[in-house]
């Protein structure tokens, strides 16, 4: 297993962990993924492991009491700007809710809420969202991903699809993982 040291660093915090990349091969329980910045990453598959599919929606499929996630960055003007939105299922209302820091970008959150308003203005759509803590506004662009989770299994782990794995660093040094959202129709998860 070839890993750099980015890698083993991310698997020692105590945040969830994740892997993005591509799946090189499966062998068994195992998941040889090609990280999105080149490391080869070899992953344990757990026997409860839930796997979900990523599929493209658009952004008039969010309606005002949706459950979503975003990814934001500041902007200059100090907006949230969005750089992707999933909207979870019902049967995933109240994942995660809350804003926190996040791994996709430089100075990113996460932030996973109710959409109590979405307003259609010249630079996009502006959503408020709400959690349990407060309320963000994010300006979310026309070219802002936007994706919503659908039924998978192991079957769907193949190589060449992309996926982002949850990971942990096991007492041995080996990495597992119970949890992967993998794109379907070649589609990279844009979280």
């Amino acid at each position: 297993m070839v890993a750099t040291t980015s890698i083993f660093a991310l698997a020692q915090q105590s945040s969830p962990t994740r892997v993005r990349g591509t799946i090189e091969s499966v062998d068994a329980d195992t998941l040889m993924v090609k990280s999105r910045s080149g490391e080869d990453v070899r992953l344990k598959m757990t026997g409860d492991i839930r796997v979900v599919g990523i599929v493209k929606i658009a952004l008039s499929d969010i309606k005002v009491g949706s459950f979503i996630g975003t990814t934001t960055v500041p902007g200059p003007d100090g907006a949230n700007n969005a750089v992707e939105v999933h909207v979870f299922p019902e049967d995933m209302r109240g994942t995660g809710e809350g804003s926190r820091p996040y791994d996709l970008k430089p100075n990113s959150s996460m932030t996973n809420a109710t959409v109590a308003q979405s307003v259609v203005g010249n630079d996009g759509h502006t959503l408020l969202i709400k959690y349990k803590d407060g309320e963000k506004k994010v300006v979310v662009g026309p070219d802002t991903p936007v994706v919503t989770y659908v039924p998978a299994d192991k079957s769907d782990l193949k190589p060449g699809a992309k996926v982002i794995a949850f990971m942990k660093k096991l007492p041995d040094g080996s990495f597992e993982t119970n949890r992967v959202s993998v794109g379907r129709d070649g589609l990279t998860p844009p979280m």
